[in-house]
């Protein structure tokens, strides 16, 4: 049967710091669930009955709650204690206490870069071969998730350092339902149906895209996604991987292109509202607001699924706007990419109770609690996508089910010089009428002088 949901704010009786978190469904309850594993996973870890360990990660307000309300399966099943802690400098702040001796147990990355430091200085533990291998048969793209948690160690041997839980898909076209029917046109399936509907729709005099890079000090990101998203669509997994650490220089002839991609849909005048002088002008929170105008000054919008937090108030997604998976070339060679972000957990202790609840992310429950609430995507094959309470949701976990590659946000690899810097402000300029080679050229050095 399944169970009533309750709000998050009423999720979490007690805070992580006392005793115990109230379960949001009762096990059993609820057939979408995976009880056995849970069963499973306590009949194997019964000897940590009354440990404690400490949690570290960025999540607060209602991740927070929701993440809390997964930790209290795990305590429930060991009669352990796990404390959950957010942190709004959480970058900064595993930094200081790993270097000052009192790091937490365990952490939560939100980017794989700052984890592989820490790896290389010796802060975190190894999971395991048995660990990467989980991975890679049991995520969707599986390789593609083990490799963005293995790194270097102080030895410069790699391991598997860091487990995903909790992914975000960035490779997402919004548009208003409503608005293709009037106009006849359909969802593209492939790369090339995406520039044809593209073309379709400047030539029936409509504009098809609304781009916003806009977004204060940090103006230019949202160019940076729609490269990343392009070279996966352009050249191999192998040349992204390449590009984002500059083995392939940033002014490779293969991301000259990815850039030069970008500028057939962002620096065509007919192909963006508001016009090319509009796109680094409007800001991404304002910029879908043109697919909801009567009638719509655009069609199409690029952005990640946060995206829906700007549409207007009382926007039904699923009825009132809608996204399609930014689609793959026809060819077939580059397979399904998919963009995106997620946490990673690492382990920064001895304690036993904190390996196992890396062991208790590999439980289909761990998984599906949150699915059950709201705000949670996963690739984990055996996890039961009828558990997703929200159909948008997921759609979105089928995105990365149907994936055969993954890869996370470039930007984020790179240095931050260059990822939240000299990348955004050479997108801009872009824009503004440089060509991708004078840009491309620019950008790398100034990641030869980082070195």
């Amino acid at each position: 049967m399944k169970t009533a949901l309750y709000t998050t704010a009423a999720i979490i009786a007690l805070t992580a710091g006392s005793a115990q978190a109230q379960l949001v469904i009762e096990p059993g309850s609820d057939d979408r669930i995976n009880w056995a594993s849970l069963d499973e996973f306590k009949a194997a870890h019964s000897d940590l009955e009354g440990q404690s360990f400490n949690i570290l990660g960025p999540w607060l307000g209602g991740d927070q709650e929701l993440f809390q309300s997964v930790i209290a399966y795990f305590n429930e099943a060991t009669g352990a204690q796990a404390n959950y802690s957010g942190s709004d400098s959480f970058e900064q702040q595993i930094v200081i206490d790993s270097e000052a001796g009192s790091p937490p147990d365990v952490a939560v990355f939100p980017q794989p870069g700052l984890a592989s430091d820490l790896a290389e200085k010796g802060f975190l533990r190894p999971l395991g071969e048995e660990t990467a291998q989980w991975l890679t048969d049991n995520y969707a793209a599986g390789e593609s998730w083990a490799a963005l948690g293995t790194y270097a160690g102080p030895d410069g041997t790699e391991a598997l350092y860091a487990f995903p839980y909790k992914a975000d898909v960035k490779s997402l076209v919004w548009y208003v339902p409503e608005n293709f029917e009037d106009a006849g046109y359909e969802i593209p399936e492939t790369y090339e149906d995406l520039k044809a509907l593209t073309e379709q729709i400047a030539e029936e005099g409509e504009t098809p895209w609304c781009i916003g890079l806009g977004s204060g000090g940090a103006t230019g990101w949202p160019a940076t996604d729609w490269v990343e998203d392009l070279m996966l669509r352009t050249a191999t997994p192998e040349d992204y991987d390449a590009w984002t650490t500059n083995a392939m220089p940033f002014n490779d002839p293969k991301v000259v292109a990815a850039i030069d991609e970008f500028g057939w849909f962002a620096k065509n005048p007919d192909f963006v509202a508001g016009g090319v002088g509009s796109v680094s002008a409007t800001d991404f929170r304002e910029s879908p607001a043109g697919l909801f105008d009567s009638p719509p000054a655009c069609y199409l919008h690029r952005q990640a699924s946060f995206i829906t937090t700007f549409f207007p108030e009382g926007t039904v997604v699923g009825e009132d706007a809608d996204f399609f998976y930014m689609p793959a070339p026809a060819s077939g060679d580059l397979g399904q990419p998919v963009l995106g972000g997620g946490t990673m957990f690492a382990v920064l202790s001895d304690n036993p109770a904190a390996m196992a609840f890396v062991e208790f992310l590999k439980t289909p429950v761990a998984h599906e609690i949150w699915m059950a609430q709201q705000g949670f995507v996963t690739p984990y094959t055996g996890a039961n996508v009828e558990a997703y309470d929200d159909p948008t949701v997921r759609r979105m976990g089928q995105i990365l089910l149907d994936a055969t590659v993954f890869r996370f946000d470039g930007s984020d690899l790179m240095p931050g010089a260059i990822g939240a810097g000299a990348f955004w402000t050479g997108m801009i300029d872009f824009v503004g009428g440089a060509s991708a080679q004078d840009v491309a050229d620019k950008i790398q050095a100034s990641w030869a002088s980082l070195n």
